[in-house]
């Protein structure tokens, strides 16, 4: 019934033992995903947060925080890593390399607070100063990651953010992301953070960022997750545009919807910590496009899963996200 309901891709796959258990639904149904709702990644956030640095290398087993972003993005966001990272950057010398990166990927995101998310023209001398002392030791950081560990793509990908607060101009950035590339061809973060770069509020011209990922997503597989890329192109379009029933239009939901078929909805893409972003991604994007058809599949995956990416980029995120549902 399900599956003539809500079509291919509506069969639940198994259920995940590492899956963090009985999340507590909002009345609305939803309820915001933690530790990329994965039990190893709260482990990993409860050592960080305690700054037991024994217990984060111990927790870190599992992953490889070299390609997994989100994985170090839970540390770069957390509040606190800043006091206490510094010391295992500079005792302990058998990982200095993983130091360094989870130093530089926190003094990105910690520059950014102090910046705030508000328009240049609005940020004071005093928070620009603070953004790019951080944001210099990040580069230094990241750029000695990066030498340490030459396998690694995620030193490359966050050297992008620093490199457009700091505008380092497209000369580096494009050898930053040539890098990121290079060692992943498919790596979504890097696509994305990519596209920012392309805006017209950054650098680009209209219309740039979405040839890069129609592109880009023209040589991927199956079932891989850079299908984001072309539902992120959308959304970025949106956030520049003054019209915001841009993406109103019967071609946009066309390709979004083959997007999403051709990724996330498809029987081959692979779930791991944190997908419900992938689906979230999707789901603000057909939201915002008014398409009907691949929605509710969507959110029947999701069940209320709601991650802050990318709906921060409204101005009630949570509401919008339970408004979307309401109406898939």
């Amino acid at each position: 019934m399900l599956g003539k309901l809500f079509g291919r891709g509506a069969e639940r796959p198994a259920e995940d033992p590492h899956a963090l258990p009985g999340p507590r639904l909002q009345r609305n149904g939803m309820y915001t995903l933690r530790a990329l709702g994965d039990t190893r990644v709260l482990a990993l956030v409860e050592a960080a947060d305690a700054g037991d640095w024994e217990a984060v290398k111990a927790a870190l087993a599992p992953f490889d925080l070299g390609r997994e972003h989100q994985v170090l993005g839970e540390l770069a966001e957390l509040d606190g890593v800043q006091d206490w990272i510094g010391r295992a950057v500079e005792e302990d010398k058998e990982h200095r390399a993983t130091a360094l990166l989870i130093s530089g990927a926190r003094h990105i995101s910690w520059g950014w607070e102090a910046r705030t998310a508000d328009r240049a023209v609005n940020v004071t001398q005093e928070q620009w100063r603070i953004f790019h002392e951080r944001l210099h030791i990040a580069e230094e950081q990241l750029l000695e990651a990066a030498e340490l560990r030459p396998e690694w793509v995620t030193p490359w990908r966050r050297l992008l953010t620093s490199g457009r607060g700091m505008s380092l101009g497209p000369a580096v950035n494009e050898t930053r992301r040539d890098a990121a590339l290079r060692r992943d061809p498919l790596d979504l973060e890097t696509h994305i953070e990519w596209l920012s770069y392309l805006q017209p509020r950054w650098s680009g011209e209209p219309g740039q960022a979405l040839a890069f990922a129609r592109e880009a997503f023209a040589g991927a597989p199956e079932g891989h997750r850079l299908g984001c890329v072309i539902a992120m192109a959308h959304i970025e379009n949106w956030v520049e545009s003054d019209n915001k029933n841009c993406l109103v239009a019967p071609e946009i939901q066309d390709e979004l919807l083959d997007a999403a078929e051709r990724s996330i909805l498809h029987p081959g893409y692979a779930r791991f910590p944190g997908w419900q972003e992938d689906f979230n991604t999707f789901a603000m994007a057909f939201s915002l496009a008014s398409s009907r058809s691949a929605l509710p599949r969507v959110f029947q995956q999701l069940r209320g899963a709601y991650t802050p990416w990318p709906w921060k980029y409204m101005a009630q995120p949570e509401k919008m996200y339970a408004r979307a549902r309401r109406n898939a």
